[in-house]
C-alpha cells in the first residue's frame, strides 16, 4: 500500500521542503500521512475546474506547484475559490500537496528543465543560495575513524561539486574523566583518561542533518560523542534560483523566440523591445525571476 507519507517522503529526496522560501507554504496542504493513495492528478494550481475534474475522477491526492493555501484560513464559508477547493477537497476525502519553492530551487527543478527544454549547454544555477550546507566536526578514537567516515559517506555527507566521499582529519589527545552513572567504551570511572583520537570534518547539505547524524551515532562507540554543527556561509552549487547557459551556436533574435513559442507549446510571446540582432546566451527562470534580471 502507498500512503500519502510515501508519496511526500519521495518528493522530499528530490526536492527537501527545506529549500522552500521563507514566504512560502509547500507541502502537505490537506490530508493524513496514513491516508492511502492510488491515483494522482498533477496540476499548476488548484482551482474549482481542477477540483471538480479530482473529483470526477475519483483521485486520492492532488499534487499542484502552486498552494492552495498561501496565508492563514480564518474560516471556512465558501465565499470565494480556495475556500470551497479546501471544502469539497475535505468532503471528498482528496489529499493536496504542493511543491513550489522548492522545486524552483534544487538543481534538476524547474528551471534546469526549462534550460534542458532549450538544448541549452554548460549549464549552471543562475543565483546561488548560501547557508544551507553546514560542516560536522566529530572527535572519534582513532580505532574508529574509517567505520565512522564511511557512515558518514553513506549517509551523503562529504559531497562537494563534483567530488565525494571529501573529508578532514587532524589526529590529537581526547580527555575524559567517566562519572559514576557512565559506562564508558575505554577509561574507567572516576579515573581521568586520555585516548588517541581524530577530528573528522564533513561538509552536508541541511536537509541531510538528520541522517548524518542518525549515522554518527549508529557507527560511534563512545556513549557520549563530542562533536560541532557549522552552519556555512559558502554557496550551494546545487540550489538556487534560475539557470542561465548557451546556445549550441548564435541564432537570430527573431528565430530564437520562435523556438521558444514552438518548444513550450505557446501561441504568443511577450517580450521587451529587441536590443540584439543574436541570442548566444540564456537564463531561464520558473516563476517570476523579477529579482534575478540584474544578476551577472
Amino acid at each position: 500500500m502507498v500512503t500519502l507519507k510515501d508519496v511526500v517522503s519521495a518528493f522530499e529526496i528530490f526536492a527537501p521542503s527545506v529549500y522552500q522560501e521563507s514566504y512560502d507554504n509547500s507541502g502537505i496542504q490537506i490530508g493524513s500521512y496514513d491516508k492511502e493513495i492510488k491515483s494522482v492528478l498533477i496540476c499548476l494550481e488548484v482551482t474549482e475546474e481542477v477540483m471538480n475534474e479530482a473529483i470526477d475522477l475519483r483521485v486520492d491526492l492532488i499534487v499542484c506547484h502552486h498552494p492552495l493555501i498561501f496565508k492563514g484560513i480564518k474560516s471556512l464559508t465558501g465565499r470565494n475559490e480556495i475556500e470551497r477547493c479546501i471544502v469539497k477537497a475535505i468532503q471528498n476525502s482528496i489529499a493536496i500537496y504542493s511543491c513550489h519553492t522548492n522545486l524552483d530551487s534544487v538543481s534538476n527543478g524547474v528551471s534546469m528543465k526549462l534550460a534542458d527544454k532549450l538544448m541549452l549547454k554548460d549549464k549552471r544555477i543562475l543565483s546561488k543560495t548560501n547557508s544551507n550546507l553546514i560542516k560536522l566536526s566529530v572527535f572519534v578514537p582513532a580505532t574508529h575513524q574509517e567505520i565512522v567516515r564511511d557512515s558518514l559517506f553513506t549517509a551523503g555527507a562529504g559531497a562537494i561539486g563534483a567530488y565525494d566521499n571529501c573529508s578532514f582529519t587532524a589526529e590529537g589527545i581526547g580527555s575524559f574523566r567517566p562519572g559514576a552513572d557512565s559506562k564508558p567504551y575505554v577509561g574507567e570511572v572516576g579515573v581521568l583518561h586520555q585516548e588517541r583520537e581524530v577530528k573528522i570534518e564533513v561538509i552536508f547539505p541541511i536537509h541531510l542533518k538528520k541522517a548524518v547524524l542518525d549515522a554518527m551515532t549508529a557507527s560511534h562507540p563512545y556513549e557520549e560523542i563530542a562533536f560541532d554543527l557549522l552552519v556555512l556561509e559558502n554557496q550551494n552549487n546545487n540550489i538556487g534560483f534560475g539557470a542561465i547557459g548557451s546556445l549550441q551556436e548564435p541564432v537570430d533574435t527573431t528565430c530564437f523566440l520562435d523556438t521558444i513559442k514552438s518548444v513550450f507549446g505557446c501561441k504568443y510571446l511577450k517580450h521587451t523591445k529587441l536590443t540584439r540582432n543574436s541570442i548566444s546566451k540564456v537564463a531561464v527562470c520558473g516563476g517570476s525571476g523579477s529579482f534575478l534580471v540584474k544578476m551577472p
